[in-house]
């Protein structure tokens, strides 16, 4: 089992920038493939990005290459989500995603932290 814990979101202007942070609790967050997803006001929650278990592969979304990195650390057991040149667009809550398999749909996830709201006004 593997809790999920959010920070870092908050209220930016436009083309600021944000670092995300996940926390996991459990000895076996290193085998997990991680993710990002968030959900707008009125839409359905979407990809944003994910990185396999080892650092060797990472997916985004078209709306956030070149924007936003993902990255973790296995031995802090922390995921992370560099947002730079955010957009009014990006404004969502932002969640944390664990799986067994690159987390690129929410079919694929197997546990969601709580989320964090992302603002940013233009």
């Amino acid at each position: 089992q593997v809790s999920l814990v959010e920070s870092g979101g908050g209220l930016v202007q436009a083309g600021g920038s944000l670092r995300l942070s996940c926390a996991a609790s459990g000895r076996t967050f290193s085998t997990y493939n991680m993710g990002w997803f968030r959900q707008a006001p009125g839409k359905e929650r979407e990809f944003v990005a994910t990185i396999t278990w080892n650092s060797s592969n990472r997916y985004y979304t078209d709306s956030v290459k070149g924007r936003f990195t993902i990255s973790r650390d296995n031995a802090e057991n922390t995921v992370y989500l560099q947002m730079n040149s955010l957009k009014p667009e990006d404004t969502a809550v932002y969640y944390c995603a664990a799986g067994p398999v690159p987390v690129a749909a929410p079919t694929r996830v197997h546990h969601w932290g709580q989320g964090t709201q992302v603002t940013v006004s233009s």
